[in-house]
């Protein structure tokens, strides 16, 4: 315990020795540096030792031959995920945007320490024992609870914190593909951050220092690298629209799919069950599909050097590799199977995320289609192209990102040769599935529970405001045996028009409201005659101090009212007005707007 003093003792000093030195500005900008080195540095950390592990395990595997250890090992990783999370983390790691978008609206945008490091352990254990996801997510979250972690050390507020969070993300996928440009737009579309310069600048630092670090210590040995070899051609632009289509109707069903899927593992309650069903499930799909394996970057490359009917190596269709329409056979397969065995590795305990499927499925996709037009049409259009194109479209219909999409794809390219046909089958890609699908896979959960409001910045404000705190009792109460006579008395001690009728119990039994009982104040004779019971009803519209903002605003809307009684199970908590929410409103939203 004084161990811990200390060191909270020292961070004070530093604290404090930070706000007399160093303005808030510069501040962040440096910490900004820090987020992005440290978030850079964990990708190259997990990206190196899921390699390591994966290089280890399949070395013995041929390429001429498929090998039953394709059923052993994602069992064993997945077990030792589950072992890790359950027994030394005891707490849920899984799916790390959906949590950072969760902790910016519901937590203040705070993570628990040890997401710094238990999805970096715990997907490394999944992932490299060929567990069919990616390491970006985790990656991403690892990034952001660094940046809110070093924030709330430093003791900053709510808005920062959140600039911060953005910041670790924006430096993982800099730092995990080499593409800063893309991790700034992934934050600013997938996040939701506000554009402005005063988080563009933190933003683009991190970005930039993660991803000079990760040149430094990979130079171009970043996950992907396409290299273009025929120019972008007019006459084709049709394709890349088809592309775009195919790509959209392929997010519905990878979206839709998950979420189902996933659903089927949650209703087994017992953990080992999972376990062994999803353990199973992925087994079997990656010894029949071996592309199911891990991340499934080399089978990207694969098809970038149009050499696509290398997928086939290690399976049992090895031999039929070089018939055509074999090969589009098992691609069609990979596509409907890279589902299930995502969902088979996550709903089973594994840890990962679904950044690295989509780009997998993108690019498999495109180059599914267009090899399809090729085999039966005769086109001779450069499959690897569309193939990259499908990559975008794919990001920009499971994510609902488009710009990162572009971005991404057109920095992987290192250059911008590929611009207009990413933009169209983005576009196309995203218009699709806005059809018929209006959240991301990331979102999607939590606005099916309410709690997505990152994407609202009204719904911020509002879900931050709580009700009991803007209760007013300063109302004059009256016994509903109170006569007119009292009431009167109540008027003139009062600034309100409005006076509630509560028994001795505290329930509200009605109200009166000035307006309504002004003409008899002057008739005296009526004052030991009429009672408040008499002239008092109850309330169409009232409210619970248990009901979010969101509630209350609705009420306000659709009453024309300007209080609101406030009433838990019957009994007289007071009353909210309007004009206070209204205020409080605007000083919330202050503190949640950037300078």
């Amino acid at each position: 315990m004084f161990k811990f003093f200390r060191i909270d003792k020292f961070i004070n000093k530093l604290v404090a020795w930070r706000i007399a030195t160093i303005s808030e500005k510069n501040f962040l900008y440096l910490l900004s540096l820090v987020v992005g080195l440290l978030s850079g540095l964990a990708a190259l950390l997990l990206k190196n030792l899921i390699h390591f592990v994966a290089e280890e395990l399949t070395q013995m595997i041929h390429v001429d031959s498929f090998s039953y250890l394709y059923l052993l090992y994602p069992f064993i990783g997945i077990l030792l995920t589950v072992l890790f999370v359950r027994y030394i983390i005891r707490d849920d790691i899984g799916h790390g945007v959906s949590k950072i978008l969760y902790s910016i609206s519901k937590k203040g945008s705070k993570l628990k320490p040890h997401k710094t490091y238990s999805s970096m352990i715990a997907s490394s254990l999944t992932i490299g024992f060929g567990g069919s996801v990616g390491a970006e997510a985790p990656i991403v979250l690892t990034g952001a609870s660094i940046g809110s972690n070093l924030a709330r050390i430093f003791k900053l507020r709510y808005k920062y914190i959140t600039l911060m969070v953005g910041c670790g993300a924006a430096g993982a996928i800099a730092g995990i593909f080499n593409a800063p440009m893309a991790g700034i737009v992934f934050t600013l579309e997938v996040l939701m951050l506000d554009l402005t310069m005063a988080f563009l600048i933190p933003l683009l630092i991190s970005s930039v220092s993660a991803a000079v670090l990760s040149y430094f210590f990979m130079g171009e040995g970043v996950m992907l690298r396409f290299t273009q070899m025929a120019p972008f051609e007019i006459n084709t632009i049709w394709i890349y629209i088809l592309v775009g289509i195919f790509t959209g109707l392929l997010g519905i069903y990878f979206t839709w799919g998950t979420m189902l899927l996933e659903s089927r593992f949650s209703a087994l309650k017992n953990w080992f069950v999972r376990l062994l069903v999803g353990a199973f499930t992925l087994g079997v799909l990656i010894f029949v599909f071996p592309p199911l394996w891990g991340e499934g970057y080399s089978s990207i490359n694969s098809v970038f050097n149009n050499q696509g009917a290398d997928l086939l190596n290690n399976s049992i269709f090895f031999q039929w590799k070089d018939n055509p329409y074999v090969v589009l056979l098992v691609l069609a397969g990979i596509l409907i199977f890279k589902v299930f065995a995502m969902s088979a590795t996550t709903g089973s305990g594994g840890n990962g995320g679904i950044f690295a499927p989509t780009l997998f499925t993108g690019a498999i996709g495109g180059y599914f289609l267009v090899k399809l037009l090729n085999t039966f049409f005769e086109l001779g259009v450069p499959e690897n192209n569309f193939a990259l194109a499908g990559m975008a479209g794919m990001m920009a219909a499971v994510m609902h990102a488009p710009l990162t999409g572009i971005f991404l794809t057109a920095e992987l390219t290192g250059g911008y040769g590929m611009f207009i046909p990413l933009l169209i089958t983005s576009t196309v890609a995203y218009v699709t599935i806005m059809r018929f699908e209006p959240h991301s896979i990331y979102t999607k959960r939590l606005a099916q529970a309410g709690e997505l409001i990152t994407h609202h910045k009204d719904k911020a404000v509002l879900r931050s405001m709580e009700v009991k705190k803007l209760i007013e009792s300063d109302f004059e109460v009256l016994s509903p045996d109170a006569s007119l006579r009292d009431l009167v008395k109540a008027i003139s001690r009062s600034n309100r028009n409005l006076f509630p009728i509560v028994d001795n119990e505290g329930y509200l039994k009605g109200m009166v409201k000035l307006s309504k009982v002004k003409n008899l104040i002057f008739e005296h004779e009526l004052y030991d005659k009429v009672m408040v019971k008499d002239l008092m009803f109850m309330p169409e519209f009232y409210i619970s101090s248990n009901d979010n903002m969101e509630t209350v605003a609705e009420k306000f809307e659709t009453s024309n009212r300007y209080n609101l009684a406030v009433i838990d199970d019957g009994k007289y908590l007071g009353f909210i007005s309007r004009a206070v929410v209204f205020s409080n409103y605007r000083k919330t939203l202050e503190y949640f707007s950037n300078d």
